[in-house]
């Protein structure tokens, strides 16, 4: 998979990758989990918009912290080494949401309300479902098909200076 252009292929390229997926990801995935939950509104939008920047902080961290890690155990237990690359990244896809939803059902909701209480955990099982529904279906059709077009195109582009050279 190290030959693959859609994927990134070291640090400079992995920053990009994450800042793609998780800049649209929190853009796209909060304003519909808070219109669902309190309505669509301009209010409600704009209210969304001020957590926006902790709440992308958060998944970073997340991210590189505790996703990433368990994600690449995970998928290594799902795939064969004859699964394409299409399987690899349906699995990374389903495991890295379902690890951040329930994360975020309940760490989302705390920095949206500003306060830590137990209403989050008390309503986890109405509300994860359809945060997961939400961020399962961003990220297969919006987030990461930009950015692997995105890391396929820099890797061309990459490729191109090479030759001329």
């Amino acid at each position: 998979m190290h030959d693959e252009t859609r994927l990134p292929r070291n640090g400079k390229d992995f920053v990009l990758f994450l800042a793609i997926i998780s800049i649209l990801s929190v853009n796209i995935i909060a304003p519909l989990i808070m219109g669902f939950k309190f309505g669509f509104s301009k209010e409600v939008y704009f209210e969304t918009l001020r957590v926006i920047p902790v709440v992308w902080i958060c998944v970073i961290l997340l991210v590189t912290l505790v996703v990433n890690p368990l994600v690449n155990k995970l998928v290594q237990k799902f795939i064969e080494p004859t699964d394409g690359f299409n399987a690899r990244v349906l699995f990374t896809i389903l495991f890295s949401v379902t690890i951040l939803s329930i994360l975020l059902t309940v760490i989302g909701s705390w920095i949206g309300m500003r306060e830590i209480s137990m209403e989050p955990i008390q309503s986890f099982f109405y509300e994860w479902p359809r945060n997961f529904f939400i961020a399962f279906w961003v990220e297969v059709l919006i987030a990461q098909p930009i950015a692997r077009f995105a890391m396929k195109k820099l890797h061309a582009s990459q490729a191109r200076k090479a030759v001329n050279a």
